[in-house]
């Protein structure tokens, strides 16, 4: 798994307990996926369908750089299925996993739509021949 997106863990990230709010974890989660499904399918209509159960395994306090790592473990017809595990950048510890995130790929019309991908691309290798709509 790649580790790219970083995040300060910053005051109003805190919740009551003064560790970092599930909420606002789970926000970047749901973002940074977002991003990464549409890099994949080269499409901007991408929409989340579903977030499995997700795994709190240690907690992240303030000042602390969390990094977000996703990956792409499946290629449907119309989706794409990643997995994401948060961990500290500095202790290397793990935070949180998420087994499973299935992100649908949309057509102009708003319905589901076929994207014709079946593996993942790399930057380096990314909008050669795509451009992102």
């Amino acid at each position: 798994m790649n580790f790219h997106t970083r995040k300060w863990v910053k005051p109003e990230d805190l919740n009551p307990n003064g560790t970092l709010f599930g909420g606002s974890l789970l926000r970047w989660i749901d973002e940074e996926a977002a991003i990464y499904a549409i890099v994949q399918l080269g499409n901007q209509r991408v929409v989340t369908k579903y977030i499995s159960e997700i795994n709190f395994v240690s907690a992240s306090r303030q000042g602390d750089i969390i990094e977000l790592g996703i990956t792409a473990t499946e290629f449907g017809r119309t989706s794409i299925t990643l997995t994401c595990e948060v961990r500290n950048k500095i202790t290397r510890k793990s935070i949180l996993t998420v087994e499973k995130m299935v992100f649908v790929n949309l057509g102009e019309d708003g319905l589901p739509a076929p994207h014709g991908r079946t593996e993942i691309t790399y930057v380096k290798d990314q909008f050669k021949d795509d451009v992102v709509k």
